[in-house]
C-alpha cells in the first residue's frame, strides 16, 4: 500500500507546536476587546461563496492565528491533496480505492477518470435512468401489480443509505410534490418498520432497497419484511417487481429478491455511503422534489465543489472551516462542536453530519498505522433553534466546557407567517452575539441585581461560534451546505494525517453481533463463550422474551 506523498513521513505534532505555543499568549484575550481594537473585524472576517456568507468574526482568532493556521495547511500539503482527490488517486489507502463524490455532480462536460476510466458519462447515464423513473412515478405512468398509481415510496436503507436521502427529503420539502408520501426505514428495530407503514396501502406503495452489496444485514431484514407486507395483501410473488427496485450493484441477489435488474441503480465503490447523496442513493429524493429540482441541488454541489478547488486558502470557506476545528480541537480542548440550523426544514442535519464527520475522522491511527498524539474528529451534535435554546444552550454560555457552535439561518423563509421568522433570526444573531460577549458582573449591577446571585447571572463570553447565512432554503443551497461540510471534514483529514474515508470500527461490532443472534435465537445454543456479563445479558434476554402467556 503506496501512500501519497501528502501521507508520507508527517509529524503532526511538530506541524501543530507552532499554534500551541501561540494559544500561549491569549490568556486574558476577550472577544470584547478584539471587536472593540479593530472596527473592521466583522467585514475582515468574512466570506462569501456561492449563495453562502460565512461570518468567523466572532471566533477566537487574529492575524497571527490565521497565518499559522493557513501555514499548517501548506505543510499538509493541502492542495497536493485536494488535486489528488479530483484526479481520482486512490486516496482511500485501506481499501485501495478513489474518493470522487465529487464526480456525481459534475456537469456532463466535466472530465472525471479513475485509472484513466472517464467516469462522467457513467454517472449521468445513471442520471437519466433515475429522471425517467422518477418522472413515471410521479406522473402515475409507474403503476403498481393492480394497476394502481403509487401513492408513497418507502426508501430501506441505513446508514449513507437513509440518513443523507432522508435529511435532504425533509429539507426539501417545501419543493415536493404533496401529493407523494416519501418515509424512510432504516432501524432493525420492528418499531420503525410497522410505524412508517401503519397508515398505508400495499397497493399504492412502492419500496426502494438501498444496499450496495444487498446483504447488509438491517437494510436486508427490513426488506423481506416489507416484501411480506406487500404480498400479504397482493398475494402474487409478481407483485414485488411492480412495487420493489433497488440500488445496488449485486444483480444476482437483487433477482433473487424478485426485483426487476432492469430497475436496478448502481453506484460504485469510488463512492462512499455517507458521501452517496448525489448517487443513486439519492432516487427517493429526486422522486419528491423532481429531477430539475434535484439537479438543481447537484448544481450548487458542483458550485461549491469548485470553490473548494480552486478558491485560495485565505479566503477559501470550507477550509476556513476546517482550519478553526484544528485550532479549537489542538489547542483549546474542544471535545464536541455543535451545529444549529436556525430552520425547522433542516432538523436532521446534525443527524447528517455525525455519520459524515464522525464515521469520516474519528480515528485513532495515522494514514500509516501509528497512533496519534493529537485530538482528531470531534464529537458532532446539535438540534434546531430555537429549540436548543430552551434546552442545552446554558451548557453554552456558562458550562465548564467551551463548544464552537455553528448557526446557520437564511433570509427569506418559506412561510412567511407574521413574525415569526424575524423573531427566529433575532434569536440567531442574538445566540452568537452573547456567546461572544456574555455580560460582566459590573453590567449585572448596573441591572439591579446584587449579592451573590451576581455571579450566576455573569456571562463569560469568549465562546466561538461561525455564522453561516444565505438568502433561502433551496435545492442548490442545500447542495452548496453539504458540499462545505464535506470538504471541511476532508480538509481536517488531511492535516490530522489520517484516512476519511474508510470506516472499519463499524466492523467489529456487526461481527460480533453475527455470533449472539443464534444464541438469541435458539435457547438451547451454548451460550458461554462471551465475557461473563454479555452471557449474563444472553441469559436474561432467554428469561424474559418467553412469552408471558
Amino acid at each position: 500500500m503506496m501512500a501519497p506523498t501528502f501521507f508520507e513521513s508527517r509529524n503532526v505534532v511538530k506541524d501543530l507546536a507552532p499554534l500551541k505555543a501561540h494559544r500561549r499568549e491569549w490568556k486574558g484575550v476577550h472577544l470584547r476587546d478584539l471587536f472593540r481594537d479593530d472596527p473592521g473585524r466583522a467585514e475582515r472576517y468574512s466570506i462569501q461563496a456561492g449563495d453562502w456568507f460565512l461570518d468567523y468574526s466572532k471566533n477566537l482568532v487574529t492575524e497571527r492565528t490565521l497565518q499559522l493556521l493557513h501555514d499548517l495547511t501548506r505543510r499538509a500539503r493541502l492542495p497536493e491533496a485536494i488535486a489528488a482527490m479530483f484526479k481520482g488517486e486512490r486516496i482511500n489507502l485501506t481499501e485501495n480505492r478513489a474518493v470522487l463524490h465529487v464526480a456525481l455532480r459534475a456537469p456532463e462536460t466535466a472530465d472525471f477518470r479513475m485509472d484513466g476510466v472517464p467516469l462522467t458519462p457513467q454517472v449521468h447515464a445513471v442520471l437519466r435512468r433515475m429522471k425517467a423513473f422518477a418522472e413515471a412515478v410521479r406522473s402515475g405512468e409507474w403503476k403498481g401489480h393492480t394497476g394502481r398509481p403509487i401513492r408513497a415510496v418507502i426508501n430501506i436503507g441505513i446508514g449513507g443509505s437513509d440518513l443523507g436521502p432522508a435529511m435532504a427529503t425533509e429539507a426539501l420539502r417545501a419543493f415536493a410534490d404533496r401529493r407523494l408520501t416519501v418515509r424512510f426505514v432504516s432501524n432493525v428495530d420492528a418499531t420503525h418498520f410497522v410505524e412508517t407503514v401503519r397508515d398505508l396501502n400495499p397497493e399504492e406503495t412502492l419500496f426502494i432497497v438501498a444496499s450496495k452489496t444487498f446483504t447488509t444485514q438491517e437494510t436486508m431484514t427490513n426488506a423481506e419484511t416489507a416484501r411480506a407486507w406487500a404480498l400479504d395483501s397482493l398475494k402474487d410473488p409478481a407483485a414485488v417487481a411492480r412495487h420493489f427496485v433497488a440500488v445496488s450493484t449485486n444483480a444476482d441477489r437483487v433477482a433473487a429478491f424478485g426485483i426487476d435488474t432492469h430497475n436496478m441503480f448502481e453506484f460504485w465503490d469510488w463512492v462512499g455511503g455517507r458521501y452517496s447523496l448525489c448517487s443513486a442513493i439519492g432516487l427517493p429524493l429526486m422522486i419528491a422534489i423532481g429531477p430539475e429540482h434535484f439537479q438543481d441541488m447537484l448544481n450548487g454541489f458542483h458550485l461549491m465543489d469548485r470553490h473548494f478547488a480552486e478558491a485560495p486558502i485565505e479566503s477559501n470557506l470550507p477550509i476556513t472551516l476546517a482550519l478553526l476545528g484544528v485550532w479549537y480541537g489542538a489547542c483549546w480542548d474542544a471535545h464536541t462542536h455543535a451545529v444549529l440550523p436556525y430552520d425547522q426544514y433542516l432538523a436532521r442535519l446534525p443527524a447528517y453530519l455525525q455519520q459524515a464527520d464522525m464515521e469520516s475522522n474519528g480515528k485513532s491511527v495515522d494514514a500509516r498505522g501509528r497512533p496519534v498524539r493529537w485530538q482528531t474528529g470531534p464529537i458532532l451534535w446539535g438540534e434546531p433553534g430555537t429549540n436548543g435554546q430552551h434546552a442545552f444552550y446554558q451548557l453554552l454560555h456558562q458550562g465548564t466546557k467551551l463548544v464552537p457552535c455553528d448557526f446557520i439561518a437564511f433570509c427569506r423563509p418559506h412561510h412567511p407567517i407574521g413574525d415569526h421568522h424575524a423573531k427566529l433570526l433575532a434569536n440567531c444573531f442574538a445566540q452568537t452575539e452573547a456567546l461572544a460577549f456574555g455580560k460582566t458582573a459590573e453590567e449585572v449591577r448596573a441591572e439591579g441585581t446584587q449579592g451573590r446571585l451576581v455571579r450566576h447571572r455573569v456571562f463569560p463570553g469568549n465562546r466561538p461560534t461561525n455564522t453561516l447565512l444565505a438568502p433561502e432554503l433551496t435545492p442548490s443551497t442545500l447542495g452548496q451546505l453539504i458540499a462545505i461540510y464535506e470538504h471541511k471534514i476532508f480538509t481536517q483529514g488531511i492535516i490530522w494525517n489520517i484516512l476519511s474515508f474508510d470506516q472499519w470500527g463499524v466492523e467489529l461490532g456487526k461481527k460480533l453481533a453475527g455470533r449472539i443472534l443464534p444464541e438469541l435465537l435458539d435457547p438451547t445454543a451454548d451460550a458461554r463463550g462471551h465475557d461473563t456479563s454479555t452471557n449474563q445479558l444472553i441469559r436474561r434476554y432467554r428469561e424474559w422474551s418467553k412469552p408471558l402467556h
